[in-house]
């Protein structure tokens, strides 16, 4: 049993420690540890939580972190994948912060950064993508997306009214337009059938 939460704080220190560019940086990062190869959680798990950890207060990356161990150990999967991503940070950061003062001005200090944040980037677009392949996005639904992204570059809307009023569209959509969808789907499978059946008697 101790062996899984030394998996799990090994496995998010490793995220914590090479992962540049803050929270959204790591996912690429944790979906392949924790989807691809450790298989802790599914595909459409992994967008669920995320959905959740950036709707709920606090930092992204913990949030993630907590999530991810509360689903496999509960309590103490939690504390110890909080821990595992937050300590590298704290360390790193403290070191910085400690000797920052004499490299401000540094050159090469200041290409190294500029170099960083291109990269960083790419690191935020390709989970990006996998998400959307992964959510099924496609011409009929691209909109809302598209549409949240406006709000939130454009008008400044507080990205958590963007998804309380997609999880009310998701709501609104199973409650009331997905029965008519699959009512009308099975009419139509009934009448082909139908057909099919008097062609052969035919």
């Amino acid at each position: 049993m101790s062996n899984i939460y030394f998996t799990l704080f090994k496995t998010f220190f490793k995220i914590g420690l090479f992962t540049l560019g803050g929270g959204y940086a790591m996912l690429p990062l944790i979906e392949t540890e924790v989807v691809d190869r450790r298989r802790w959680l599914s595909k459409e798990s992994f967008i669920d939580v995320t959905a959740i950890a950036q709707s709920s207060p606090g930092v992204f990356a913990i949030n993630m972190s907590v999530f991810v161990g509360y689903r496999l150990r509960g309590l103490r999967g939690a504390l110890v994948t909080a821990l595992g991503t937050a300590l590298p940070s704290f360390v790193i950061i403290l070191l910085l912060a400690m000797c920052f003062v004499h490299v401000t001005d540094n050159a090469v200090v200041a290409s190294i950064f500029r170099g960083i944040r291109p990269a960083v980037v790419a690191l935020i677009a390709v989970p990006t993508w996998n998400m959307a392949v992964s959510a099924k996005i496609n011409l009929s639904n691209c909109w809302i997306p598209l549409g949240g992204a406006l709000l939130i570059y454009l008008l400044g809307v507080n990205p958590i009214y963007v998804i309380l009023a997609a999880a009310f569209g998701g709501y609104l959509y199973g409650q009331f337009v997905q029965p008519t969808e699959a009512k009308s789907s099975d009419v139509d499978g009934a009448a082909h059938h139908h057909g099919e059946a008097e062609d052969k008697e035919v």
